[in-house]
């Protein structure tokens, strides 16, 4: 018993770190709604295989890959909505549009560097790749971005 009482408890424990993150990188992959349901998805698969799980070196980084699994089962690829000006009254209007074209990993990396303020080291935890791999990402995706929304830098 204090055994599973105590796998709970650090499952509950690591549930409440990594939701968000996982939420806020799920979401920014697949699409808001899809990205909770694969969000909740993760999660539960963490919760019945955390014996395993919670020895793993990134758990957080497994359960994100387990949750781009169950939306890709759901055929649910990136559902952006369109975003009411009212909801985000200080955001480019085009910009969601212009995120919609981006790769997976460049739209995550963006989202999560400047959007939520995450580290490269972070991001790269997140989706297991190295920190050098996020930068790339983060620079093709920021020139991406200008050059979809016809923005020029100074010299």
């Amino acid at each position: 018993m204090t055994t599973t009482r105590s796998n709970q408890e650090a499952f509950t424990v690591f549930a409440r770190e990594a939701e968000p993150r996982l939420r806020h990188a799920l979401t920014a992959a697949v699409g808001q709604q899809a990205g909770r349901d694969a969000t909740a998805e993760a999660l539960s698969y963490g919760w019945e295989h955390w014996d395993r799980i919670s020895a793993m070196e990134n758990p957080a980084g497994y359960l994100y890959r387990v949750g781009r699994t169950a939306a890709r089962r759901r055929r649910r690829r990136a559902a952006f909505l369109p975003v009411p000006a009212s909801r985000l009254p200080h955001v480019e209007p085009r910009l969601p549009e212009v995120m919609r074209r981006l790769t997976e990993r460049q739209r995550v990396a963006v989202f999560l560097a400047y959007g939520m303020g995450w580290t490269r080291r972070e991001v790269a935890e997140l989706l297991g790749i190295s920190a050098n791999a996020v930068g790339a990402h983060l620079s093709r995706g920021l020139a991406k971005l200008r050059s979809g929304l016809g923005v020029t830098l100074d010299d």
